[in-house]
């Protein structure tokens, strides 16, 4: 089997006692095979993320389901390892669902996956594990790591060392991810040749909290319709919107715009306005940004120097630029790119990396030309 260049292994002769995360896909069940191929001593532990499963995704939808527990334990007992479930819900209604709703409602636009690593698998997961004698915790990511470096996956498709970049050295230090030396094609080969039923499991997307994928109206029952302007640059009103929460820069789709553009060109949501609850759409070349304004960086392999050259990632998957990085006197940074970017929203992260391997990240705040 493959994997074993990517366990983040300690050289001692004592097995790691590591707790195996198991949300009941076919990542995180081979994974966990591959840290019980190392000899190491391995416990499953499913998180269950709210107290009415039915209200999160189930099937092909999402994640964190009653399926997907049951799921994560027949997968367990083929690899003869003890498993448990752990009642997360108040915590990840707390730090992820709560965040999510402030960040739309301050007219950003966040990223909950990457916050549930941040504050549940590896704050509150890892705590706890580190607390109960476990020396390390298993995830079925797409990323690697290596000599405390974090690295991009093989597989440049299901990479996903941009929502892992938030972790701190300490934190990776306590993380192993078996799974960056291979393809999401070998990995589901591999849950084959185990026998785990979940070898075929569709790949959650999406948001895993939101039943029917319907973000609007979640953040609306949640905070209440409050109509406004939809206006172009010029403060020419083009339609109403049920509350600001409901758009994000760089959409397009959606708008209900009573007033076409000249042309029939399309129009971008170009930026969001809690305060005057309004929002502003134009034309494509208005979203193009140049540099961008960071606060709150994470340094997992930082440069020696306050300003060097590297390549910035802005959204999960894609908007990579080579760019020119300068930290501020404040503690925070500024990004210049090499080219433009289109659609860069407030509340993203910015992930820099040099090369393959991931230097850090902060979280987005403002943008220019």
């Amino acid at each position: 089997m493959k994997g074993d260049a990517c366990l983040n292994a300690t050289t001692s002769d004592v097995p790691l006692k590591v707790l195996a995360a198991m949300s009941g896909g076919v990542d995180s069940a081979v994974a966990a095979a591959r840290a019980v191929d190392a000899g190491w001593d391995v416990t499953g532990v499913h998180l269950a993320l709210s107290r009415q499963p039915a209200t999160l995704r189930s099937g092909a939808r999402g994640c964190c389901s009653v399926e997907d527990a049951n799921d994560a334990r027949r997968a367990a007992d083929v690899l003869g390892i003890p498993f448990y479930v752990w009642d997360f819900a108040e915590r990840f209604a707390a730090d992820v669902i709560d965040d999510f709703v402030a960040e739309y409602e301050a007219g950003r636009t966040p990223n909950p996956c990457l916050r549930c690593n941040e504050q549940i698998k590896f704050s509150a997961l890892l705590d706890r594990a580190l607390a109960l004698g476990f020396d390390a915790v298993v995830t079925g990511h797409h990323a690697q790591l290596a000599d405390g470096e974090l690295r991009r996956s093989v597989d440049a498709g299901k990479d996903q060392s941009y929502v892992l970049a938030v972790l701190t050295p300490d934190q990776l230090s306590h993380a192993i991810f078996p799974l960056g030396d291979s393809t999401k094609d070998q990995v589901r080969a591999e849950a084959a040749a185990r026998g785990l039923s979940v070898a075929d499991k569709p790949d959650s997307h999406d948001i895993c909290f939101i039943a029917d994928g319907d973000t609007q109206r979640f953040l609306t029952d949640r905070l209440g319709e409050r109509p406004g302007d939809i206006v172009d640059a010029d403060g020419q009103v083009l339609g109403e919107h049920a509350g600001t929460f409901g758009f994000t820069v760089g959409q397009r789709k959606g708008l209900n715009l009573t007033t076409p553009a000249a042309g029939g060109k399309p129009r971008y949501v170009l930026s969001i306005s809690p305060k005057s609850n309004t929002v502003v759409v134009g034309d494509k070349a208005a979203l193009e940004v140049g540099a961008i304004s960071c606060t709150a960086p994470v340094w997992i392999s930082r440069r020696g120097s306050d300003e060097f050259d590297c390549a910035v990632q802005l959204r999960a998957h894609g908007m990579v630029s080579p760019a020119r990085v300068r930290l501020d006197p404040d503690g925070g940074l500024t990004a210049r790119l090499d080219r433009p970017q289109f659609g860069v929203a407030a509340g993203q992260a910015l992930v820099m990396y040099d090369g393959d391997r991931v230097l850090g990240s902060a979280t987005i705040t403002a943008t220019s030309r």
